[in-house]
């Protein structure tokens, strides 16, 4: 007797495919829809089939549960760390300050060619800039801008120091979450949380792939 092959796309391996992580980062990021598909320049209905999609495989009811979840992407670099062994839980440094601008144009020519500040990169309406070693984050914000600049806290182990701050208690608003990933494997994972005055804070880690590639080569990012 014959097998007849399913039809469609086969099962991924993980418990979500990766252009649903990449839209439930952008969820957990505390972006819409609408700002997600902007990022990722896709329609604003693929992201809402992916979101229902993810609420349904995680048995979620909403967004504010999908921002507080704590899963990580198998195929990440953070996933594949030994953290018992190489991560240690506590804040670096101060890692990056963010600043909303009206114009991210004009705002990074000021800050590269009036102040001379490093450009480090841009995509969008973001850009970077290094200052001796902390990172500027410039992003477009339209309206009135926030009063608040947030400071980002840089840590080794951003799943370990946050269960510490946790038990603190310490409420975060998102669980951690990869925001953005280089060309050469590089991934930026951030953490949401408030001081005591209500004013926000963050936790920043950087995570390489290069060291945790095996001799099979680099771990699949294709959907």
């Amino acid at each position: 007797m014959v097998t007849k092959k399913a039809r469609g796309r086969p099962p991924h391996e993980d418990i979500l495919t990766p252009a649903e992580w990449r839209v439930l980062e952008g969820v957990r990021h505390g972006m819409t829809n609408r700002q997600i598909a902007s990022r990722r320049g896709i329609s604003l209905d693929a992201v809402k089939y992916h979101v229902t999609n993810i609420l349904q495989k995680l048995h979620k009811s909403n967004r504010g549960e999908l921002r507080t979840w704590t899963g990580v992407a198998d195929d990440s670099a953070f996933a594949r760390k030994d953290q018992e062994k190489t991560m240690v839980p506590g804040i670096d440094c101060i890692g990056q300050v963010s600043r909303n601008v009206s114009d991210i144009k004009a705002a990074t020519g000021w800050f590269r060619d009036v102040l001379g500040l490093t450009h480090l990169y841009s995509f969008g309406d973001i850009a970077f800039f290094d200052c001796g070693g902390s990172r500027l984050f410039l992003n477009q914000h339209s309206g009135d801008l926030p009063p608040d600049s947030i400071l980002y806290f840089q840590v080794e182990d951003i799943v370990g120091f946050q269960s510490d701050l946790i038990a603190k208690g310490v409420e975060f608003e998102t669980a951690p979450h990869m925001v953005h990933k280089h060309e050469d494997g590089l991934e930026e994972w951030m953490a949401f949380f408030n001081d005591p005055d209500g004013r926000p804070l963050a936790l920043m880690s950087q995570i390489s792939a290069k060291s945790d590639r095996n001799d099979d080569g680099p771990a699949k990012t294709t959907d």
